[in-house]
C-alpha cells in the first residue's frame, strides 16, 4: 500500500526546492539567459535551416546560412535604432529649454491661484536630469558594445544559436532516451507542441509588432510629432513585455507631444490614439495572429512578470511569459501535473469559440456562442 507523504514533510521539501531553484536561477543568469534566448530564436529559425537541409543543403552550411539571416535582421534593427537615437540626441537642448518654459509656467499658475503656496523649484531636478543625458547619450548610443553583456549578446548567443541548430536532431534524441519506451509517444508529442508554442509566439508578436508599428507610425506623424518612426517602434516593441510595455510606449510619445507642442490637445490625441491601437492589438491582433496556443490568464501572466523581473529583471520578464507557455503544454502531458497546466492556461475552454485570452496581452476578451 503506498504511503502518503505528510503535509509537514513535504511542504518544507517543496519549499526548499523553490529556493534552491530560484538561487541557482539568479546567480547562473550569466549562464542560462543566453542559453534560453539561443534556444527560443533556434527554435524559430529551425524551419528554414530543416527547409535547406530538404533541399540537399549540407546541415552545417543550412545552419550557418540560417544564423546569418537572423543576424542580418537584427543588425538592421540595431541600425535603426542606432540612426534615430543619434537624431533624437541632437535636440535634447530644445527639449530642455521646452521644460525650463513649462516649469514657469506652472510656478506662475501656483502663485497665482493656489493662496500661501510656495512654488515648486526643479531647478535642480531639471540640472540634473539632462546633465545625465548628456553625459551618458555617447555611452548610450555609440558606446552601447563596450559593455559586458552586450558583448556576451553579441559573440556568444550566435554560436549557440548555430550549435543548437547543428546539433538539434541531436538534443531531441536525447531527450527521447531519457524516458522509457512506453513514454515516447508523450515525448514526441510534447516536444512537437512546445516547438509549435515558441514559433507561433515570436512569429506572432512580430507580425502583431509590424502592425502596430504601421498604425502607430501613421497615428503619430498624423499629429505631426517628430522622430513618430522612433517612438512607433519603439511602442511596438515593448508590446512583447505585457501590460507594462504598452503603458510606457505610450507615455513617452505623450510626455514628447506635452513638451514640443503648442496645444494639449495633440497629448490628448496621442493617449486616445494609443488607446484605441491597445484595444485592437488586445482584442483582434493577438488573438487572431499569435492563436490559442500561448494563452495564459492574466494573473499568471502578471505573476510571471514579478517573478521574471525579481530574477532576471527586464530579460526574465520577456522569457519568462513564453517559459510559462511552455510549462503548461508539459503539465498538461504529465500525469497529476495537469491542474498546474489548468492554473497557467486561460480562463474558457478551447471547445468555446471567439477570441481567448492571450499573451502576451493576457486581457479579457469577447466570446461568441457556438452555432446550433
Amino acid at each position: 500500500m503506498e504511503q502518503k507523504m505528510p503535509l509537514y514533510v513535504k511542504f518544507p521539501m517543496v519549499l526548499l526546492t523553490i529556493i534552491l531553484t530560484v538561487t541557482i536561477m539568479i546567480y547562473a543568469k550569466g549562464v542560462l539567459v543566453p542559453l534560453l534566448i539561443s534556444g527560443l530564436l533556434a527554435v524559430l529559425i529551425s524551419p528554414l535551416s530543416s527547409w535547406l537541409e530538404n533541399r540537399g543543403v549540407p546541415r552545417l552550411l543550412a545552419a550557418f546560412i540560417s544564423l546569418v539571416a537572423l543576424l542580418g535582421f537584427l543588425f538592421g534593427l540595431a541600425y535603426f535604432f542606432y540612426n534615430q537615437l543619434i537624431g533624437f540626441a541632437d535636440e535634447l537642448y530644445l527639449l530642455e529649454r521646452r521644460m525650463s518654459e513649462f516649469i514657469m509656467i506652472f510656478n506662475e499658475f501656483t502663485e497665482q491661484h493656489v493662496e500661501g503656496a510656495v512654488p515648486i523649484s526643479f531647478d535642480d531636478i531639471q540640472g540634473a536630469t539632462f546633465n545625465y543625458l548628456y553625459e551618458n547619450m555617447a555611452s548610450l548610443t555609440q558606446g552601447v558594445i563596450a559593455t559586458a553583456t552586450t558583448l556576451t549578446i553579441v559573440f556568444i548567443i550566435p554560436i549557440y544559436i548555430f550549435l543548437f541548430l547543428y546539433f538539434r536532431q541531436f538534443l531531441i534524441e536525447f531527450i527521447r532516451r531519457a524516458f522509457s519506451e512506453k513514454h515516447q509517444d508523450k515525448v514526441q508529442k510534447v516536444i512537437h507542441k512546445v516547438k509549435l508554442v515558441v514559433q507561433n509566439y515570436i512569429v506572432g508578436m512580430f507580425i502583431v509588432i509590424l502592425i502596430l508599428a504601421v498604425l502607430n507610425s501613421i497615428a503619430l506623424y498624423g499629429f505631426g510629432l517628430r522622430h513618430a518612426l522612433l517612438f512607433a517602434v519603439f511602442a511596438a516593441l515593448l508590446n512583447v513585455i505585457p501590460f507594462l510595455g504598452p503603458f510606457i510606449g505610450a507615455t513617452l510619445p505623450i510626455v514628447y507631444a506635452i513638451l514640443t507642442k503648442d496645444s494639449f490637445w495633440y497629448p490628448f490625441g496621442i493617449f486616445l490614439t494609443f488607446y484605441v491601437i491597445q484595444l485592437a492589438e488586445s482584442n483582434i491582433f493577438t488573438p487572431r495572429i499569435v492563436g490559442g496556443k500561448v494563452s495564459m490568464n492574466p494573473l499568471m501572466t502578471i505573476i510571471a512578470l514579478l517573478i521574471g523581473n525579481f530574477i532576471w529583471g527586464l530579460a526574465g520578464m520577456i522569457l519568462f511569459i513564453p517559459g510559462m507557455a511552455m510549462m503548461k503544454v508539459i503539465f498538461d502531458e504529465i500525469d497529476g501535473m495537469e491542474p498546474y497546466g489548468f492554473l497557467l492556461g486561460s480562463t474558457r475552454r478551447k471547445k468555446e469559440k471567439g477570441i481567448t485570452l492571450q499573451v502576451p496581452g493576457a486581457r479579457f476578451n469577447l466570446f461568441k456562442k457556438k452555432k446550433g
